[in-house]
């Protein structure tokens, strides 16, 4: 039961994004007098519509994006373009019938009211006001989160005690029966000891503990307060191939105690939120650069093999994975709603730099090609040649169509995979 409302919170809180997305683009379009005949949640067959002023708002049957639609997207041909026929140019009938279709929209009276005429600043804000407000909304629940509630962060009190020694290549939760004891299974440790002093060093952070350990061999001396009393422990460490720090692969002979630390909340300031968000969303884009790469792994995954940790999802997948947090028992109510708003924050962290890269029909394609105006436009001016006019994005449409066939033969892709061989938190 808490997998399915997990499920349904979880997706709520994705249609909230996207109309919190197109948001930006209506309010930004109406600012500079753009007329906006439609703003749309999801795509398809229309289920809920109510008509306003001049812009009918609705909830279409497909809750996979939305749309705002601005009347004169396109300008109108130039003139020496009439009389060219559609053979030709390549494509030249595609980009006519989308600039009929636009042209189409416009109606006497709004003549003066058409995107296209707007200053390319302008329009720069309206087609990144929407991205934006998926970035605003992500850094508004991450700070919250960082300063309000905090994140978690090791102590040198011990949580639990390793029973034995097990290879880090084996993924056992079971001590096998020829399994050495952990050394510090076999010194005594237990849980609640806090670790006051590592082979006669003060240690005040589970950072400096653990390195201390990893550097360590033999027999070390650890001063421990267990009860309001103070003793001293003296565990025969052992040499264990551990993944070596701040990198992704590799294994390294280090010192083992075989000791796991407790976590308390620590709340951040501005300076660690500003680097903690500066860190995510350099992450994050690193993960967009490499979604191509994360095909053949999706087929496999279709496939029936194990699926990738860090392997694309969608709604679907994101859904389930709202569920899974919100049932995981493992955690207190509040941990999991955490986890839950911060899962929505990273997925909109995700909709700002994809909507943001500069391909049509993607938010970013129309801010290049107003930033290409621009610079076209300024470079005329200053070398005194005429006006060349605004950019015609009309031509780009079919590229637009082949950027768009492969969005959504990916978003299918994305789409089996999480229904047959979904990514899950075991």
């Amino acid at each position: 039961m808490l997998v399915v409302l997990g499920i349904l919170i979880f997706f709520l809180g994705l249609l909230f994004s996207i109309a919190w997305h197109e948001l930006g683009h209506l309010a930004t379009a109406k600012m500079f007098g753009v007329k906006v005949t439609q703003y749309m949640v999801g795509f398809g067959r229309t289920l809920f519509s109510r008509q306003g002023k001049e812009t009918e708002y609705g909830v279409k049957a497909v809750p996979f994006g939305g749309f705002i639609r601005m009347i004169g997207m396109f300008p109108p041909k130039r003139d020496e373009e009439y009389g060219r026929t559609a053979s030709s140019a390549p494509w030249r009938a595609m980009v006519e019938d989308a600039r009929q279709a636009v042209a189409e929209e416009v109606r006497p009276e709004d003549s003066h009211r058409q995107f296209y005429q707007r200053k390319p600043w302008k329009r720069i804000i309206v087609m990144a006001a929407g991205p934006f407000m998926n970035l605003i909304l992500a850094i508004g629940i991450f700070t919250s989160v960082l300063m309000g509630y905090g994140i978690a962060e090791p102590t040198t009190t011990i949580r639990s005690v390793s029973e034995c020694v097990v290879p880090a290549d084996q993924t056992t939760q079971q001590c096998p029966a020829d399994a050495p004891k952990s050394p510090a299974a076999a010194a005594g440790f237990r849980p609640g000891d806090e670790i006051l002093r590592f082979n006669g060093q003060w240690v005040e952070s589970w950072s400096e503990l653990r390195n201390s350990i990893r550097d360590a061999s033999g027999t070390a001396t650890v001063l421990v307060e267990r009860d309001g009393e103070r003793l001293t422990l003296r565990p025969e460490l052992m040499q264990n191939p551990q993944p070596r720090l701040g990198e992704a692969e590799g294994l390294v002979e280090v010192g083992f105690l075989g000791v796991v630390p407790t976590d308390h909340l620590v709340r951040q300031n501005l300076g660690q939120v500003v680097t903690r968000i500066g860190t995510m969303i350099g992450a994050t884009a690193q993960k967009v650069v490499e979604l191509p790469s994360k095909v053949p792994d999706l087929v496999a995954a279709i496939g029936g093999q194990e699926r990738a940790e860090d392997s694309p999802v969608g709604v679907v997948g994101a859904s389930r994975l709202g569920g899974e947090v919100l049932s995981y028992d493992k955690l207190s109510v509040s941990a999991r709603l955490i986890m839950m708003v911060q899962l929505l924050a990273g997925v909109n962290l995700s909709l700002f730099l994809i909507n943001m890269l500069p391909l049509l029909p993607l938010d970013g394609g129309h801010i290049a090609g107003a930033f290409w105006e621009a610079l076209r436009r300024n470079f005329a001016k200053l070398t005194r040649r005429p006006d060349p006019g605004p950019f015609d994005t009309a031509k780009l449409m079919p590229l637009a169509y082949g950027i768009s066939i492969i969005f959504i033969a990916y978003s299918l892709l994305v789409l089996v995979a999480d229904v047959v061989n979904p990514v899950t938190l075991t």
